[in-house]
């Protein structure tokens, strides 16, 4: 455009002025996190607790089942916990195959421990409020509110229990006794505190176990509809026999039954 003064000569052109603009630069966008693998994420600990629960509970039907065997005498009982620790023999040194079967049952206890708390406190973070109500679900909770305490009495149970059946160090028998010695001196009646600590110990691991089973139904999504009854039954009637399997040799000593 060229500018005309007063005189009608015409000047230079006048060119418009543009203000610089200056280059944006893109926001460089932020790289995402790093997905968890798969003992990170929620379903690789559940699939952690369903297995090393199946572990456990395979191991306490086979412990009742070879308890048991002292309703039919010393010689039969001694046999048993003798066949135990000769397992894989000549193919493999004595007691390898319950060193094995011990390791596994130790490690399976450990990562079921730990996935039942990680997960917990995962859950905690997720809903920091607590319900304003109750929901009908929540009405029998009372198992997973014992489940911490119930955790620190097996514990110390397993321990108590190695160190009297299995070494013998706090049994009357001795290391040196028989494994129907150590049992029958174990529960003598004299040792009722044995006895009653057994017992708590045995129903809180029929509760974990109770609890379990229901959470792993649920979890399959089985226990819906009319799967919902028979299920919470079949799940209060498995640990309820485990629990008197259990109970029924330690108190069969106490009163007598077992000499």
């Amino acid at each position: 455009m060229t500018a005309i003064d007063g005189r009608g000569t015409s000047t230079a052109p006048i060119a418009p002025q543009v203000k610089p603009v200056t280059p944006q630069r893109t926001p460089r966008k932020t790289a995402p996190g790093r997905r968890p693998g798969f003992l990170g994420s929620s379903s690789g600990r559940k699939a952690v607790m369903a297995v090393t629960g199946a572990v456990l509970v395979i191991y306490l039907v086979l412990h009742m089942a070879g308890n048991l065997k002292i309703f039919s005498g010393a010689e039969s009982y001694n046999a048993y916990a003798g066949f135990l620790r000769t397992m894989g023999e000549p193919a493999v040194p004595y007691r390898t195959v319950l060193t094995v079967i011990e390791v596994v049952l130790a490690v399976s206890v450990v990562l079921h421990m730990w996935a039942a708390i990680t997960l917990a406190r995962r859950a905690g973070k997720a809903r920091p409020v607590k319900y304003a109500a109750r929901r009908k679900s929540q009405a029998n909770g009372y198992v997973a509110h014992i489940m911490r305490w119930g955790g620190v009495t097996i514990a110390l149970f397993v321990v108590w229990h190695l160190l009297d059946l299995t070494f013998g160090t706090v049994n009357p028998a001795g290391a040196g006794g028989t494994p129907y010695e150590r049992m029958v001196q174990g529960f003598a009646p004299e040792r009722w505190w044995v006895t009653l600590f057994y017992a708590v110990s045995v129903v809180m691991v029929g509760l974990h176990l109770r609890h379990g089973l229901w959470s792993a139904f649920q979890t399959l999504g089985l226990a819906g509809g009319r799967n919902y009854r028979p299920l919470r039954a079949t799940a209060a009637v498995i640990s309820a026999v485990l629990v008197l399997g259990f109970l029924v040799v330690p108190f069969s000593i106490m009163i007598g039954v077992v000499k």
